[in-house]
């Protein structure tokens, strides 16, 4: 299976630099563009399915991208590959997290995997329900191509669990919004053949 890898375009939370967990923020304008071309990117891509979070701001991004395409391609919404839940911290910024919880924040970024966020999600509990969505993928589409429009702490978890990274080491990857993503996968294994790609995003 080829799997394509999409963030959403931006939203004013990105822009302000706040935590949306999964908040339902809709994209900006500048995330609207940005849909628009990683649309135009991936029309050269014979895509057999799409998959994306519900959340707006993916589920949209999505949208754009199967409006795209030639032929005909599924679009499908599923809950698991929704952003990591922050709980009582979405809508903050760093600043705001760190000034009402800092020692739960210390906590957090010290072991994220096996710390979550209050009232939210940890890490492992996020790469659970990626793992099952991925696994499901790879079982219905054997030899085919499929994307997957998410977000980026869904797509560092997926990453990690794929090539085999320590989840609290996921904030190693950086994936920007609209970026595109290519991994391929075999019988025992996965190779990152593209990360992060936005050269798409420099076109006018």
């Amino acid at each position: 299976m080829k799997l394509l890898l999409t963030r959403h375009g931006e939203t004013d939370f990105n822009l302000a630099r706040r935590y949306q967990g999964q908040s339902d923020v809709p994209l900006n304008q500048t995330g609207i563009r940005q849909a628009a071309q990683i649309a135009k990117r991936l029309a050269r891509e014979n895509i057999n399915a799409i998959y994306s979070s519900d959340l707006s701001r993916a589920a949209d991004t999505a949208k754009w991208i199967a409006d795209s395409q030639p032929q005909f391609s599924t679009l499908q919404m599923d809950s698991r590959w929704r952003e990591l839940s922050f709980g009582d911290w979405e809508g903050c910024t760093h600043e705001e997290m760190n000034e009402g919880w800092h020692d739960l924040v210390m906590q957090w970024y010290a072991d994220p995997a096996n710390n979550s966020t209050p009232n939210g999600e940890t890490l492992t509990q996020l790469a659970a329900r990626v793992q099952s969505a991925l696994d499901e993928l790879q079982n219905k589409h054997k030899d085919e191509t499929v994307l997957v429009v998410a977000h980026s702490g869904t797509i560092q978890a997926l990453l990690c669990l794929a090539l085999g990274v320590d989840l609290n080491r996921y904030w190693k990857f950086r994936v920007s919004q609209a970026s595109l993503t290519v991994l391929n996968f075999y019988e025992d294994k996965a190779i990152l053949n593209l990360f992060n790609d936005v050269s798409h995003l420099q076109e006018t």
